[in-house]
């Protein structure tokens, strides 16, 4: 049997910085917080909390911190956040992914020249919210083609006004152009660019490509993490046996004694000794 891993699996460049980038602070002595998880996954969160990082759940929990080092996490935050902790005179890291960044970028200029900006991308997740906190002016967030039908009914007699269209940078990649194809062809004078991560469309593309030859298919990450799920959907059209885990503890395989291969990805926030973990189980094991 053949236990294939995608060679893009893992840390992705942003979210190894941003984690790194907490381990030196740790070094330092300093009394460390994070603005939100670092990142989502469980495992490295538990990790930095045992080392003493805290952790601020929110605006209001920042509003009452007196004293400490306060790191941004890769995905970001509202320039309010940042603004905030610059008015109370305590430090802070910005471990915001450089991809991200660009994007909050964007939006800030093209608001200010007067676009609708469209961000599509899941808008409970925390770097949509961010973006949606860079922008001067309208800006309305797509998840699906239904939303972005009904958008273009609701906002038919404002035409006028161009759209500045990003996305979520671990959207994917097939459903961003499709929403795309659908405000172009309702007429709106449209500037699009494309913000998904070269990493988060190589990902996509390796795991469809991995799960479309074979008999079972793990997808490691955190519950939480939107990549990993969307990972987990792609596998999931491609191969009926697919198994998504947080842990090697939540591999529970039953496999038919005809499985010749099976295949290993990982959302861009899972640690690459976790997929070790992962393949050296499956290769002793079955």
């Amino acid at each position: 049997m053949e236990v294939r891993v995608a060679e893009s699996a893992g840390f992705c460049f942003g979210v190894e910085r941003a984690v790194n980038m907490v381990y030196e602070q740790v070094e330092t002595g300093k009394t460390i917080y994070t603005y939100g998880p670092i990142t989502h996954n469980d495992e490295v969160v538990r990790e930095l909390t045992q080392k003493g990082v805290g952790i601020l759940e929110g605006e209001e929990a920042l509003k009452e911190l007196a004293s400490g080092t306060v790191i941004i996490r890769a995905h970001g935050v509202p320039r309010k956040i940042c603004e905030l902790l610059s008015e109370k005179g305590i430090e802070w890291i910005d471990a915001t992914c450089p991809f991200v960044k660009r994007i909050h970028g964007i939006v800030e200029k093209e608001s200010r020249a007067g676009k609708h900006i469209i961000v599509v991308g899941n808008p409970r997740h925390p770097e949509v919210e961010g973006i949606v906190g860079w922008c001067e002016g309208p800006v309305t967030v797509l998840e699906t083609p239904e939303e972005a039908c009904e958008f273009a009914q609701k906002e038919e007699n404002h035409r006028e006004m161009p759209l500045c269209i990003v996305a979520q940078t671990t959207f994917n990649y097939n459903k961003f152009q499709y929403i795309v194809e659908i405000l172009k062809e309702k007429g709106y004078n449209s500037s699009v660019v494309n913000t998904i991560c070269n990493a988060t469309q190589e990902r996509q593309k390796q795991a469809r490509a991995i799960a479309s030859e074979a008999d079972v298919m793990i997808v490691i990450g955190g519950r939480h993490s939107s990549n990993t799920r969307k990972l987990y959907e792609i596998c999931c059209e491609e191969c009926a046996k697919t198994y998504f885990i947080q842990t090697l503890d939540d591999l529970h395989l039953d496999l038919p004694k005809a499985v010749r291969l099976i295949g290993i990805t990982a959302g861009a926030s899972t640690p690459n000794k976790l997929i070790e973990e992962v393949q050296n189980y499956v290769r002793v094991n079955f």
